[in-house]
């Protein structure tokens, strides 16, 4: 790290010290979500979405992955050049990486993360958070038949797989710039300066097992450019709705379908519909097994190939690291206000059912 003056330790040891000075704050703001909301999610963080956006958004690959690879290999070289002086002053070491995830900390929840603790979305829309066996099931019936029906409409025969004729680059131009979740009374879902791309890392993300991720500091959306085009359109859609401040991922699950249903190409309208139902079926599943036999019983094959070649993707990639990385991101979203951890993607259902109790397919 070379030699400092004083001024360099006096300005290091505050930084450190105002770690714990922010983890106070932090856990004291997120009590008072109304004021999150208000303030910060729909009062600040709009505009530092839109500029980083605007920023970063017409470089055509991923500014945040390629600062991630710089960062590893400054840490390794950094590693390397100082292990001498790391073992015989670890203080002053553990000091550096306390500065480090200091900045990085103040950095995460002042650009994105504070979204984490904003109000639910079922309360701003005034929407159940709760729902019957016998409202999934009779809601799921009504979605199967709607997919069926699209995808049928748009394979000529319920036997076969809906093909998706975009290049992933034409997809994310096609989303990001009909990008409408919600009628026009509702400003905070308005994308402009669009920022989604393909991860650099979209193999490492799929030993992984993540579809895509929005990074926290550059506030790009990232794409796993490998997975099934049945599942890319909903996906991007997805990480839009991070990038709207949406960070829960129950709620970027329910704004990404509504933004791909209301897509104008029905191949994409399909990717929703075919999304959303492989949830609600899930769901179904998980709670009653003949039900969802019943209801799965309904699904057109062609509909269900795409679900098994969805399947078939992920088994391919299964690795003893994969649920190391689940378990770590389970913790993180946990430690964000997430209390059901990886298994909040599933909640997306109870928006769903609400949703569409309210406004019918």
């Amino acid at each position: 790290m070379g030699k400092f003056t004083p001024m360099n330790y006096r300005l290091k040891n505050a930084i450190v010290l105002s770690l714990p000075v922010q983890i106070l704050l932090v856990s004291w703001i997120t009590r008072y979500p109304e004021v999150i909301e208000n303030y910060y999610s729909l009062g600040i963080y709009p505009y530092i979405s839109a500029v980083l956006r605007w920023l970063y958004g017409w470089i055509p690959f991923s500014l945040g992955d390629i600062l991630y690879t710089l960062l590893l290999l400054v840490t390794g070289r950094y590693l390397y050049l100082h292990w001498l002086e790391i073992r015989t002053k670890p203080l002053s070491f553990l000091r550096d990486l306390l500065v480090v995830f200091s900045i990085a900390y103040f950095s995460f929840h002042l650009l994105w993360g504070l979204n984490y603790y904003r109000q639910p979305l079922s309360k701003t829309l005034g929407l159940r958070n709760s729902y019957t066996t016998e409202e999934l099931t009779a809601f799921t019936a009504v979605l199967t038949e709607k997919t069926n029906e699209l995808q049928a409409k748009l394979s000529e025969a319920d036997s076969i797989q809906v093909v998706v004729p975009f290049k992933r680059q034409e997809i994310f131009e096609m989303v990001s710039s009909d990008y409408r979740p919600l009628p026009t009374e509702f400003p905070e879902f308005e994308y402009s300066n669009p920022s989604v791309k393909g991860s650099l890392y979209s193999l490492a993300l799929t030993y992984m097992g993540y579809g895509g991720y929005l990074n926290p500091f550059t506030l790009e959306a990232q794409v796993n450019q490998k997975i099934p085009m049945s599942r890319f359109p909903v996906v991007s859609c997805h990480e839009i709705a991070h990038q709207l401040g949406y960070a829960a991922e129950n709620e970027a699950n329910f704004i990404g379908y509504l933004a791909a249903l209301n897509q104008g190409d029905p191949r994409l309208r399909y990717s929703a519909l075919s999304y959303a139902l492989g949830y609600c079926l899930s769901e179904l599943r998980a709670l009653d097994e003949e039900l969802f036999e019943e209801a799965y019983s309904r699904v057109n094959p062609g509909i269900k190939k795409d679900y098994e070649e969805l399947s078939a993707f992920w088994k391919a990639y299964e690795n003893p690291l994969e649920p190391i990385f689940k378990l770590t991101f389970n913790a993180f979203l946990k430690a964000n206000n997430q209390a059901a951890g990886i298994r909040s993607y599933n909640l997306v259902v109870a928006l769903l059912v609400a949703y569409h109790e309210e406004s019918p397919l």
